[in-house]
């Protein structure tokens, strides 16, 4: 390890960032453990959510909101923030259907051109925020927008339909190994593994977390910190054009304006699952079961005969909770 590394991970120790590996364990059980607690109190509620047919539903609607969340993790681990993932999954998701349906391309170009021109988002929205120094919200919002309109102008204003393109609906809805368990919730945990292994086994993953416990600090252990935060974005952007591949998969349309709000869950989930909005703490595994956990409530509750407005009430509250938590893990101060 080179001399610079170790700088980098001392500063990042003493800032207790990376976590005692047990310490990671608790933190990611007591999510998990709150997840299983909420399965059981709906199961007593209404029997019927523990169905496999609802739990096979559940599990897909939080795909989506999961992957967004496992891309926002990167960015939030370095102190930053995107709000792009809702209209770019959008926007994404038209480029690729367009790709697909109107030229004609096969179906393997028409994803890569997705997932490229979100990785294509992340690299606008890193570059405007390293290296021209906007605020991380000012810069994402106007990108939200821009994909917003943009997805609106591709799509002339209407739903591309994909459901001439052969094989497309496979790509999420298949069912390759267990009845009912679709190919969008293998594919999402395989891209979990791969972002596990990235986030704490590799340089990105660190450099990330050390840029959010104390950016300057790690640039003068020698780390070129704007290129690490571009390519935290570049993640976020690739995941969020991902997304945009299963939904319309999922849905055998491109919907220009599918994509208000999911920003937000997915934040939400990521900050459930344990990742700290001030940067310097992230989890892949939290974020996963962050959405999971959303979805569980919003589910759960519909089953119940609650109405959404007061889901999403409740929704308000469990993330207030969790900001709540870390803020007393970190000892009720910023740092």
């Amino acid at each position: 390890m080179t001399q610079v590394q170790v700088s980098n991970m001392e500063v990042v120790e003493k800032k207790g960032i990376i976590p005692e590996r047990y310490r990671g364990f608790i933190q990611q059980g007591m999510v998990l453990i709150t997840l299983v607690l909420l399965a059981v109190f709906f199961s007593l509620m209404r029997p019927s959510f523990i169905s496999w047919d609802n739990i096979s539903q559940l599990l897909l609607a939080s795909v989506v909101t999961a992957i967004q969340a496992i891309g926002l993790t990167f960015v939030i681990a370095t102190g930053g923030i995107d709000l792009t993932p809702g209209m770019g999954m959008a926007a994404t998701s038209v480029i690729a259907g367009l790709l697909m349906s109107s030229l004609g391309l096969p179906i393997w170009l028409g994803v890569l051109g997705g997932v490229l021109a979100g990785a294509l988002l992340g690299l606008i929205n890193g570059s405007l925020i390293a290296y021209v120094k906007m605020q991380p919200m000012i810069a994402t919002l106007a990108m939200m927008m821009v994909c917003w309109g943009a997805g609106l102008v591709l799509a002339g204003g209407k739903t591309v339909s994909l459901r001439d393109v052969a094989g497309f609906n496979a790509i999420a809805m298949g069912e390759p190994f267990v009845p009912g368990l679709k190919n969008a919730v293998l594919i999402l945990l395989v891209l979990a593994v791969i972002a596990g292994v990235v986030m704490n086994k590799t340089v990105v993953g660190r450099y990330a977390l050390a840029i959010g416990s104390n950016k300057e600090a790690t640039r003068i252990s020698g780390i070129n910190t704007p290129r690490w935060e571009v390519l935290a974005y570049v993640i976020c952007g690739a995941f969020t054009g991902i997304s945009g591949i299963l939904m319309s998969s999922r849905l055998s349309s491109a919907n220009p304006t599918l994509g208000q709000g999911y920003e937000m869950y997915a934040i939400a989930a990521a900050v459930i699952g344990g990742t700290s909005l001030r940067g310097g703490r992230a989890s892949v595994f939290g974020a996963v079961i962050g959405a999971v956990t959303i979805q569980t409530i919003f589910n759960g509750l519909t089953v119940m005969g609650v109405q959404d407005q007061w889901q999403k009430v409740v929704l308000g509250i469990v993330v207030l909770i969790a900001v709540f938590v870390d803020i007393m893990r970190r000892g009720g101060k910023e740092e």
